[in-house]
């Protein structure tokens, strides 16, 4: 599927020709960062096709993952971006990606003419929102193996894309509680 197909779910037709005019086509290798914790994000990105996740990272380098973000989706550290502030996470390609990147001030510009891309703003982060919320209930309520199950269920064939600890890391347990649940679940 082409990027102008892609963009079809989010937007009408004669829209995503001014969103692609004002963003640039790049590629990011695999373990590369889109975002690095500490910098002022000045841009966002559709994901055409890779995957990426959101990623703290300890200074003992112990890493917990915060997402995990497929193709069709929206990429940024957005309160970061908006507040001006230094990101608190990494977003990180697991697997050398291709991206639409738009710099914010310009996307900013494109809001200021038309209350369109206000729409299209808010639409996006509503849908963050929702994401966000969802997976704090499921952190806070449900058991490592229901998140597991769930996480193969929103992620179909996730599991031949990423390693298992990053598996892991995105349901909040050890990799050898990963590894007793899957062997459970194999019986």
């Amino acid at each position: 599927m082409c990027m102008r197909e892609q963009l079809t779910i989010f937007l009408p037709e004669n829209r995503i020709d001014e969103l692609i005019s004002i963003g640039k086509e790049k590629t990011i290798e695999s373990s590369a960062y889109f975002i690095r914790e500490g910098e002022i994000p000045t841009k966002i990105a559709f994901v055409i096709s890779g995957l990426f996740r959101y990623v703290y990272i300890k200074d003992n380098g112990e890493e917990f993952t915060k997402g995990i973000l497929t193709e069709n989706n929206f990429l940024s550290s957005y309160s970061a971006m908006i507040l001006k502030h230094p990101s608190h996470f990494f977003i990180e390609a697991l697997e050398t990606s291709k991206v639409l990147e738009i710099n914010w001030l310009t996307y900013m510009l494109l809001v200021e003419k038309d209350i369109f891309w206000v729409k299209f703003l808010l639409k996006l982060v509503e849908k963050g929102y929702m994401i966000k919320e969802k997976r704090e209930r499921d952190l806070l309520l449900l058991d490592a193996e229901t998140r597991y199950k769930n996480f193969l269920t929103e992620f179909p064939g996730m599991e031949q894309r990423i390693k298992q600890g990053i598996v892991a890391s995105y349901l909040g347990i050890q990799p050898e509680t990963l590894s007793r649940i899957r062997k459970r679940m194999l019986f």
